[in-house]
């Protein structure tokens, strides 16, 4: 057993390295790059930190504004002079030759040196730091609560079949599955964060401004106070996936001849639910794990944390995204994909928990 983790860990290796080479080539012609970017603040007058380049000295724009016949592979390097084209290019990095680009990526990646961001003051690592415990907060709360809500749900629903109590359940669960995460998260900043209504909660940040200074009850509580809509907003259509996995595993179950022994030998219809069927029912609510704890972290969270203004991994790949911020982006790519191929290595190891039967070196 201990060599099939190992293969599967050795396994993360080339995964990684296709994921991150195959999204670098694709990013490389992907038009409107860091450098374009540039090129147009210049164009528009914008401050682009390079001598000269500040659209409010009109001199100093026209001599940036030559008569260049836009010989440049760049959209927005017509009429600029080569110089300054050059300056940008260098201070991007885009100076050098493609295959170059990569292989020191690749050689920094394996360091976890994953650079410095393009537009932030600050290293790709100390954003992702910063960034982290955001997201891994609301994937958690979230993740966790819903498996406290449906696995419990699901084993009541199973035992009840076909009540009215299994009706009305499953109804309120699929309305919950068809509102969206960020029209559910505004109802409730309209609701209780002050919108219209009642001011109960706050609407920005993980944590109160003064929450170093606070006790450390004071500081469990005001996290709690923080977190409970964004968490609320999150885990609204995350129930009916489970719920409904965890109901047709156990009716699978129950359906078998060894229950049906059990049930005839005497014994307790509880110690039959939990002793024997529960452990079997298991093994599918435990391979949904990774991909109820990814979605939770990596789906929903751009949209919560931009809306409850919490400055997590999502809503920092988004930015880095929409700015072209190419360190940033292949390095929350990667923590991204290092998580979750991690996550299905847990699941694996939970399968052999919940049931020492299942043997992944023997098959």
């Amino acid at each position: 057993m201990a060599a099939y983790f190992l293969r599967r860990l050795l396994l993360i290796i080339p995964t990684l390295w296709a994921i991150i080479t195959l999204n670098f080539f694709i990013v490389q012609i992907a038009p409107g790059g860091p450098v374009d970017q540039a090129l147009a603040n210049v164009q528009f007058g914008h401050s682009t930190g390079i001598p000269g380049s500040v659209g409010g000295d009109s001199g100093a724009r026209g001599a940036l504004m030559r008569d260049n016949p836009g010989d440049s592979q760049y959209r927005g390097a017509r009429g600029l002079d080569p110089e300054v084209i050059a300056e940008i290019k260098h201070r991007y990095g885009f100076d050098k030759p493609l295959l170059q680009r990569y292989g020191e990526m690749l050689w920094n990646y394996i360091r976890f040196d994953f650079g410095d961001s393009l537009f932030r003051s600050a290293s790709v690592l100390q954003l992702i730091k910063e960034s982290l415990p955001v997201s891994i907060s609301l994937g958690l709360w979230s993740t966790l609560i819903i498996y406290l809500v449906s696995i419990p749900l699901g084993i009541k629903k199973a035992v009840r079949n076909g009540s009215a109590f299994d009706i009305w359940s499953s109804t309120f669960i699929i309305i919950g599955y068809s509102i969206p995460a960020f029209l559910f998260g505004i109802m409730l900043i309209v609701l209780f964060a002050g919108g219209s209504y009642f001011d109960w909660f706050p609407l920005r940040g993980l944590t109160s401004p003064q929450f170093d200074a606070l006790p450390w009850y004071s500081k469990i509580s005001d996290y709690l106070w923080h977190i409970t809509l964004p968490v609320l907003a999150t885990v609204i259509g995350g129930f009916a996936t489970l719920t409904m996995l965890t109901k047709n595993s156990f009716l699978d179950e129950i359906r078998k001849q060894y229950v049906v022994t059990a049930r005839a030998k005497g014994l307790d219809e509880k110690r039959v639910l939990y002793g024997h069927v529960f452990r079997n029912a298991m093994l599918l609510v435990i391979a949904g794990f990774p991909a109820t704890f990814i979605s939770m972290f990596f789906t929903s969270s751009v949209l919560i944390e931009v809306m409850f203004s919490l400055n997590g991994l999502g809503l920092l790949g988004y930015d880095a995204t929409i700015q072209r911020d190419y360190p940033v982006m292949f390095g929350t790519l990667y923590i991204f994909t290092l998580i979750g191929l991690l996550m299905n290595i847990l699941s694996d190891l939970t399968y052999t928990l919940v049931d020492p039967r299942i043997d992944f070196e023997g098959r």
